[in-house]
């Protein structure tokens, strides 16, 4: 300990990166963790079973995955240049900054401890999912205790425990932890390229959808389908056709009439649509086990009662090509009036 009473900007500085870093890293860590276990284990209590890939139900999870990997290294560079300072000597004023900042962290580590056993408790009277709510309460342990007896060692400035050093054994174990972590999310919501595979067959099912109902237009307006696809555009009001967001590997969208009142649209999908229960408090989609075998031409029927019948039901799909089959009912879609003379 040295004899001078000023206090360094440099280790004032350290000390809050290292502080920010840590509430960063661990807020990333149990969002990640706790959303994570919402897709695993969705609560079908609160949600409904859909067909479809929504992109923005895994926004959360995305953000807890990049914070993760940019601030843990960051936090675990800081710690180590912090405690480089402490063992070549602190001033007074910085002893000081350095006991206020463990402190603040045991504080706050027993904050968040408390506050998620209370939610979780929480839940679980209101009949909470056994084996999610067990999983929270053991994550939230961990990371709060571990936390806690890790800065309670620094505060005692111990260096060992049971023949290992302390702050080597906490590195590699939170590491450890983070990376089965994030592979482990990845394995739920989707690898990047998997989560791009969905969201271009749900801009396919978009485009679809919208081609539908400029045909159905087309029909009321003139009571006869379109010859071919392009007689639906129209450069006055500015619709133009889609087209398939992989067109330069050849794929494109297809239409044909298959009677009077009835039309067939067809795509190339990428994957089967994902299927599974939707949580109406932020949850996710589950992705079911499905057959990516099934690779042709899928006339698509839809039998009720079924699971989900959602908005994307009728679009349902495997991976090849899918075809959609399509009949105007007069009476639920009537002609327009014609204009008088």
């Amino acid at each position: 300990m040295e004899t001078n009473t000023k206090m360094t900007p440099k280790f004032f500085f350290l000390s809050l990166g290292v502080l920010i870093g840590l509430i960063t890293t661990v807020t990333s860590f149990l969002n990640l963790a706790f959303e994570t276990l919402d897709f695993r284990f969705p609560d079908v209590l609160n949600a409904t079973y859909q067909s479809g890939y929504y992109s923005y139900n895994y926004d959360g999870a995305r953000m807890a995955i990049a914070t993760l990997i940019i601030f843990f290294p960051i936090f675990l560079i800081l710690m180590r240049y912090w405690k480089k300072t402490i063992a070549n000597g602190l001033s007074v004023a910085d002893s000081v900054i350095r006991k206020w900042m463990i402190y603040l962290i045991l504080f706050l580590s027993a904050i968040v401890t408390a506050v998620d056993l209370v939610t979780l408790v929480r839940y679980f009277v209101a009949g909470e999912i056994t084996t999610r709510f067990i999983l929270k309460v053991v994550i939230a342990l961990v990371v709060g205790l571990g936390t806690g007896v890790y800065y309670i060692l620094e505060l005692r400035e111990q260096k060992t425990m049971w023949g290992f050093k302390i702050d080597l054994w906490s590195a590699i174990k939170s590491s450890v932890l983070v990376l089965i972590l994030i592979i482990w999310s990845f394995s739920v919501i989707g690898i990047p390229n998997q989560q791009r595979t969905w969201r271009l067959d749900d801009k396919r099912v978009q485009d679809l959808q919208n081609m539908q109902y400029q045909i159905i237009n087309y029909w009321q307006q003139k009571e006869k389908l379109p010859a071919k696809i392009t007689d639906v555009a129209n450069p006055i009001s500015g619709y133009s056709l889609p087209v398939d967001p992989e067109f330069q590997n050849g794929k494109i969208y297809e239409y044909k009439t298959t009677g009077d009142l009835s039309f067939e649209l067809c795509a190339t999908f990428s994957a089967p649509i994902p299927k599974g229960w939707v949580e109406q408090s932020g949850g996710g989609i589950q992705p079911m086990a499905v057959s990516v075998s099934d690779v042709g031409t899928t006339n698509v029927s839809y039998p009720y009662p079924g699971p989900g019948y959602g908005s994307n039901d009728s679009w349902d799909h495997q991976t090849g090509r899918t075809c959609f089959e399509r009949t105007i009912d007069p009476q639920i879609y009537p002609p327009f009036p014609k204009p008088v003379k």
